[in-house]
């Protein structure tokens, strides 16, 4: 039975969920120092907000797999996207710290529900075929997300006040939510209807490949957003390079996630080799850039990498999102996506403390990149002891054709 096109509706209302989610983590950075000043906090205890919000962020994720298994992902995306979107209205009408480090936390909470609930969705609706395109398509959200925040909250900062972008973006966060639970079906596979039991999780930490992606999306990460937080100010303070010239590092480098991920997971589902050894070519390629990014010394050879440091920090992640679902089956799809991706997270956050006191110790900018790139590399031997897309017991046939209930 061919595949309904009510398919693409689910992937556009999971990704923009998504989407805003990342441009509501997002909006922090760029307000930061306005949140300083309007609640007088010093700026060198403004990384407890954004610490607040990655604990509740990764706490969920595995709750939210767990919960989109046993609920269906209809009711939990839509509920939690109107829940974080009040939440980030009502931190921008905050004048209390305590409260506002509260909000940070019950935001992250309820943010980190929508990979999970968006892979589950995905698997019931996509077939394993087509899992890569969908998956890149889903994963843009991210690298979206950060590029709107940074080029309309400063801007709205400016002429309308910090809390004027929270108010906004919440609101448009509960809209999206509304219409979630309005249109949004839970998918069925060819085998009946996707059971609303409390599912088992159990065979998912026996899951030696699943356990082996963990490790190499954690190793991804690490060197992802290593990046992300330490490149602009390890290319000022190492290299001296002027902070608007390495924002436009930052731009390029971010910018070409947009393109590579949609693309790089169009190009496995057409060739039909796998995603083991092009997740193992990308993470080599990422850890050799920042190798070569970290051997550089001025502006241009820094924007000269920059697109295909991009190209490596990014083009794995649809890969690695798109193999959870066949290496754990539809039934635990949710449960496994929330574990994951929990784990991998674990990379994000750990990173930034550890790059600066080896920059501190050592003042090396190579030692540095070095440090980010031991991430990616680490991953990529993960992934040799690997067997790549290894049908779980629990999975239908690739196939399984998909239809909506």
């Amino acid at each position: 039975m061919p595949s309904s096109r009510y398919r693409w509706v689910v992937l556009l209302l999971c990704w923009a969920v998504f989407t805003m989610t990342s441009v509501d983590r997002s909006t922090w950075g760029p307000a930061s120092s306005a949140v300083s000043d309007s609640l007088g906090v010093p700026l060198a205890a403004l990384g407890i907000f954004a610490t607040c919000y990655y604990i509740g962020y990764v706490l969920s994720n595995s709750a939210g797999g767990f919960l989109s298994d046993w609920l269906g992902s209809r009711a939990i995306l839509g509920t939690s996207s109107v829940v974080a979107g009040v939440l980030m209205v009502l931190f921008g009408s905050t004048t209390s710290i305590a409260w506002g480090l509260a909000l940070q936390g019950l935001l992250g909470l309820f943010a980190g529900v929508d990979f999970s609930a968006g892979m589950k969705l995905i698997t019931t609706w996509f077939r394993p075929a087509q899992h890569g395109l969908a998956s890149g398509i889903f994963m843009t959200a991210t690298s979206l997300g950060t590029v709107v925040a940074n080029a309309v909250v400063p801007t709205l900062v400016k002429t309308s006040g910090w809390p004027v972008s929270y108010h906004l973006f919440g609101a448009v966060t509960i809209a999206l939510g509304v219409l979630c639970v309005v249109f949004l079906r839970n998918g069925t596979t060819e085998t009946g209807p996707v059971r609303r039991t409390l599912p088992d999780p159990r065979p998912l930490f026996r899951n030696r490949d699943l356990l082996l992606l963990g490790l190499a999306g954690f190793g991804g990460l690490w060197g992802t957003y290593g990046f992300v937080t330490w490149s602009n100010t390890l290319m000022v303070r190492g290299e001296h390079i002027d902070p608007v010239r390495a924002g436009v590092v930052l731009v390029i480098f971010s910018g070409a996630a947009v393109l590579v991920k949609p693309l790089v997971g169009l190009l496995t589902d057409k060739l039909g080799l796998g995603r083991r050894i092009p997740v193992i070519a990308v993470l080599v390629l990422f850890g050799a850039a920042l190798l070569v990014f970290g051997s550089l010394g001025s502006y241009g050879a820094f924007l000269a990498v920059a697109p295909i440091l991009g190209i490596g920090a990014y083009a794995y992640s649809p890969l690695t999102a798109a193999m959870i679902p066949a290496l754990a089956g539809p039934r635990l799809a949710g449960s496994a996506a929330g574990t994951v991706n929990a784990f991998w997270q674990l990379g994000s956050v750990i990173v930034p403390a550890v790059v600066g006191p080896v920059f501190h110790a050592t003042g090396s900018f190579y030692a540095a990149f070095a440090t980010l790139a031991a991430g990616p590399i680490l991953g990529a031997l993960a992934l040799l002891g690997m067997r790549d897309d290894r049908p779980a017991a629990n999975s239908v046939s690739p196939s399984a054709a998909v239809r909506g209930d």
